[in-house]
């Protein structure tokens, strides 16, 4: 009795707790960039020297960015993360990228994936019941909205709680309600993220916390919230500023759940643009986090891991260097014949089209690149996709000084009309 009401107590305070962080406001204190306090004007002949103070940067500050070693790109600003990316999400275009294939333990944009595979795989609708393993089956004291066993929940209030409370009991219950079991689950994360091309990630749990066989990197992280963002159900979640849960058939009171992430409209940091993301934070991983953030018809995904006490203001410095410093530019192609070589008994591919076979753009195709770039002087390398029991399609990549800053697929012209019905559109 005694445990039931303190556990009790503990999701009352939650609650609370979630209120009054809207209404906090933290002190902060600056230092020089250059790592010294401002002159006070008292330094100089026949006053003490000044006494030495601790360098506020991490050793990672002072290292380059990878990209400002591709000609003519725009130098990179200096952070405090150990490895970060950012990447205009449509074009694919790396804008900046600091030691972004290093492993990396990810933290809690862990429920990045999480989410992602239970928008591809739940209805939002159902219900989810907590069992005990997912309700006490975390670290005392990690972030969790104090469900307990048997109680109910929608997919939706769920999934609320995984991406805006970081819970860590839910997201081993969406684990359990998605898979039947979180070790099943777990090897959905990793063929998921193998499925979109990370090489340096494996996941051990839905959460996030520290394993030592739980690790990803910037560049993989921003192909899994790439693939994320252009879930529609996903941005539902990580745009989310305030979610409330009613009260359950185990909890008494309304549950406020509020997005940690505090680039959003309205917070500490709010930064012009800034439209969901992912937090994380463990002892082991540092701060990590991942941000999207929209100007105009640009969408642009910054990843930061391991940034010591600095992960929004690094963000911000990439998300400034990003829309100051690049412009998306629309190619304004149209249709490319494209010479194909054939074996004597292929030559049926090629039909009455002489040496080229054509191909068709069903959208505009566009790329990122420094601004005032002379489009045409992009080099593009294009090949065609083997699909033995269906349609050819052909994939243009465009490089600026031999980095890809954008592409496009063009398709065969008999199955345009097919592409072009409205579902097939809006799957992309």
């Amino acid at each position: 009795m005694v445990r039931k009401k303190f556990h009790k107590l503990r999701m009352l305070l939650c609650g609370v707790l979630s209120l009054n962080i809207l209404l906090a406001q933290p002190a902060f204190v600056y230092a020089s960039q250059d790592g010294e306090y401002a002159d006070n004007g008292q330094s100089g002949e026949g006053s003490e020297a000044p006494t030495p103070t601790e360098d506020p940067h991490t050793q990672a500050y002072y290292q380059s960015a990878d990209t400002d070693s591709i000609e003519g790109w725009p130098e990179g600003p200096k952070i405090e993360a150990e490895s970060a990316i950012l990447m205009d999400v449509y074009t694919e275009s790396i804008l900046y990228s600091k030691n972004a294939d290093k492993k990396l333990y990810p933290a809690s944009i862990t429920k990045i994936m999480t989410t992602l595979l239970a928008c591809e795989n739940l209805n939002l609708k159902d219900k989810l019941v907590v069992s005990e393993a997912a309700a006490y089956g975390i670290e005392p004291g990690s972030s969790s909205i104090y469900a307990d066993t048997d109680e109910e929940f929608t997919v939706q209030q769920a999934l609320m709680a995984v991406m805006l409370e970081s819970a860590n009991e839910m997201a081993l219950a969406i684990g359990e309600k998605t898979s039947g079991s979180v070790k099943k689950f777990v090897e959905l994360m990793n063929n998921r993220a193998s499925q979109l091309g990370c090489t340096n990630t494996h996941f051990n749990n839905p959460h996030g916390l520290t394993d030592e066989n739980h690790y990803t990197t910037a560049n993989d992280m921003a192909k899994i919230a790439k693939a994320a963002w252009f879930n529609p159900l996903f941005r539902k979640f990580t745009t989310k500023d305030l979610f409330e849960i009613p009260p359950t058939n185990k909890f008494a009171e309304t549950r406020y759940l509020l997005n940690h992430h505090k680039m959003m409209p309205g917070r500490e940091y709010a930064y012009d643009g800034v439209v969901g993301g992912k937090t994380g934070y463990t002892d082991a991983a540092g701060n990590t986090l991942v941000t999207y953030a929209k100007r105009g018809d640009t969408i642009l995904l910054a990843v930061v891991l391991n940034s010591i006490g600095g992960c929004f203001s690094d963000t911000a410095s990439l998300l400034d260097y990003g829309f100051n410093n690049f412009e998306k530019v629309d190619l304004n192609l149209q249709k490319e014949p494209v010479p194909v070589k054939t074996l004597p008994c292929e030559h049926y591919i090629l039909k009455d089209n002489g040496d080229t076979f054509p191909f068709y753009y069903i959208r505009r195709v566009y790329v990122t690149v420094p601004k005032g770039t002379e489009v045409s002087t992009l080099s593009k390398r294009q090949a065609i996709l083997n699909n033995p029991i269906g349609p050819l399609r052909l994939k243009s990549k465009y490089y600026y000084n031999k980095h890809m800053v954008g592409w496009g697929m063009q398709y065969e012209k008999e199955i345009l009309s097919d592409l072009l019905l409205p579902q097939n559109l809006a799957n992309g």
